[in-house]
């Protein structure tokens, strides 16, 4: 775990943050995320998944395909991935695949996560690519957005 992040580092994340809020007030997971190079965002993205009918419509793939359209490129190098909860293995391969350079995650996904808390596949030794893997920036800000979301979800 690395406790030093930058203010961009922070930025970025806060702006993740505002990107989940939007996802559970529409009634998805909140999960948000910005992908940035050289400190200009490539893309942004929120959990769809409900909304758009389509299961890879989380907020990473969200934040990887604008990023691809818009260098119309599907590898991203130099990129660092801002996300507020730790990737699935879905999203965790489109990052080695994308060639993301670094990945910082806010909350561990216990149930699900194939980084850091079920896998380690983004910075696995048996790919050709490994990310720079930084996790727990405003953790507690993500933890309590997807405590509040399913408490209510679920009517405690």
């Amino acid at each position: 775990m690395s406790a030093t992040f930058s203010e961009d580092d922070r930025r970025f994340m806060r702006l993740a943050l505002g990107h989940a809020r939007k996802a559970g007030a529409g009634g998805e997971v909140p999960v948000g995320a910005v992908l940035v190079r050289g400190g200009r965002i490539l893309g942004e993205g929120r959990n769809r998944s409900i909304a758009s009918a389509d299961p890879t419509a989380h907020a990473e793939m969200e934040a990887l395909r604008a990023a691809a359209t818009q260098l119309d490129n599907y590898r991203l190098p130099g990129t660092v991935l801002y996300v507020t909860l730790e990737p699935c293995v879905m999203c965790a391969g489109a990052l080695v695949l994308a060639r993301i350079e670094r990945l910082v995650f806010a909350a561990r996904d216990l149930r699900f996560g194939a980084v850091r808390s079920k896998f380690h596949l983004a910075d696995s030794e048996l790919l050709n690519h490994r990310l720079l893997v930084e996790e727990g920036l405003l953790a507690a800000d993500a933890a309590i957005l997807l405590t509040d979301f399913f408490e209510k979800r679920r009517g405690v």
